[in-house]
């Protein structure tokens, strides 16, 4: 799986790489009695020595080196980036070695007729009503409530908390919005404002957890002085044409229509969940009887790419990695052991798709790809130009069209 390749550089081209190091160098080399890059170059070469240009003169022939490596290796399946380093170093030349990791030997197992079946997907009546009911909730109002406190209620009241007879710190608010049954304050405090209405003003006695933050306050007794400005109730519209012209969808004007558009809506989301669930079921099924030892270098690869991805979700919650790193206490190389064996596992299906598309002999046309390529445009409404570069290019195209083709065969 893996093989080295040695690439000399030397001769006339190693000789011209080291002229232009010297040029180069001799721009910034200060030499007494010569102007920066004016030192004749014997002059340069007793100061700082022949070996002070083998780096860059090494940078100027790495990539014909590198060219020169995979065109003597094209018959090879390369899966993943070369290591390279230099054997050796000296004014007669250069001697590149990389190390190639080349596609491992898959044994696939059984493929085809796995026994998985998809889930039926059905929506009930009950589904229906719950969604149609967080639908109203999002537009429910608070309004204010001529009357007493209730459960779920929101009051707005003036507190302060004595212990003994003494007004404690952190135990004073004014127009404080507390939603009653949230269970945000200390137990008991909640329930006893149930019952209150505007303008009331009472004592409560509650007493603070064992458990509680303040090492004055564990266990102990309170007084709270409570005073009512305002009480706040939630209502949630009815179902009517003020609702649903709230809503805004086209065309939904009745609850019948309401009902049916949510239950598409439900149908749609669960056939997508019990797809993604079928799929997991059937790569599961299929690589428990594959077999292959992955190269250590596509796992650390696949646990680059898991990584960049995590970031870039973090960074859509506004969070960056060094943050999260600080909140969860971590490290890189504690999210990437987290990661590895979802790594490894993502590595191995690829591979084994990868090997059923060679034994079902499966390809995409140029015709296939650029067709595929101007549908995902269209449906995500970009520039065909610009969702190929975002993507990968046509060959990602065809790769992505084979790997789902290798799927298809599974579900056979």
């Amino acid at each position: 799986m893996e093989k080295e390749v040695n690439i000399k550089i030397e001769g006339k081209e190693w000789e011209e790489a080291l002229d232009k190091a010297f040029e180069k160098a001799n721009k910034k080399a200060k030499i007494d009695g010569f102007r920066p890059g004016h030192a004749p170059k014997e002059v340069f070469l007793k100061k700082y020595g022949k070996e002070s240009l083998y780096m860059d003169a090494a940078d100027l022939v790495l990539d014909k080196a590198y060219t020169q490596m995979l065109e003597e290796n094209k018959d090879l399946e390369i899966v993943a980036r070369p290591e390279m380093g230099v054997k050796s170093i000296d004014e007669k030349g250069i001697e590149f070695v990389f190390t190639l990791t080349t596609r491992p030997e898959v044994k696939l197992g059984k493929y085809t007729n796995l026994g998985i079946k998809k889930d039926e997907v059905k929506v009930t009546k009950e589904e229906i009503d719950h969604e149609i009911e967080h639908m109203r909730s999002h537009y429910a109002e608070s309004v204010i409530k001529d009357g007493a406190i209730s459960n779920g209620d929101t009051a707005v009241i003036d507190f302060e908390g004595f212990k003994d007879g003494v007004a404690f710190d952190g135990g004073k608010a004014t127009n404080y919005s507390l939603e009653i049954g949230s269970n945000s304050f200390i137990p008991g405090f909640e329930e006893q404002l149930i019952g209150m209405k505007k303008d009331d003003e009472k004592e409560i006695e509650v007493t603070f957890p064992e458990d509680y933050h303040s090492e004055e306050l564990k266990g102990a007794k309170a007084t709270f002085k409570i005073k009512v400005h305002e009480v706040k109730t939630t209502v949630i519209p009815e179902i009517n044409e003020e609702f649903f012209e709230d809503l805004g969808m086209e065309g939904i004007d009745t609850l019948e229509k309401l009902e049916n558009q949510v239950k598409e809506n439900i149908k749609v989301r669960k056939e997508a969940d019990a797809e993604n669930k079928y799929l997991d079921e059937l790569l599961d099924k299929a690589s428990e009887g594959t077999e292959v030892n992955i190269p250590h270098v596509m796992i650390h690869e696949e646990l680059d790419r898991m990584l960049e991805q995590y970031k870039q979700n973090l960074s859509m919650q506004g969070i960056s990695l060094e943050q999260f790193y600080q909140f969860t206490n971590s490290n890189e190389e504690a999210l990437k052991q987290e990661m590895h064996p979802e790594a490894e596992k993502r590595v191995k299906l690829r591979l084994m798709l990868e090997e059923i598309a060679k034994k079902e002999n499966i390809e995409v046309t140029e015709e296939e790809a650029k067709e595929e390529s101007k549908k995902l445009a269209d449906k995500y409404k970009m520039d065909e130009t610009e969702f190929l570069n975002a993507f990968g290019g046509l060959e990602m195209i065809k790769y992505d069209l084979k790997m789902r083709r290798a799927i298809d065969v599974l579900k056979k």
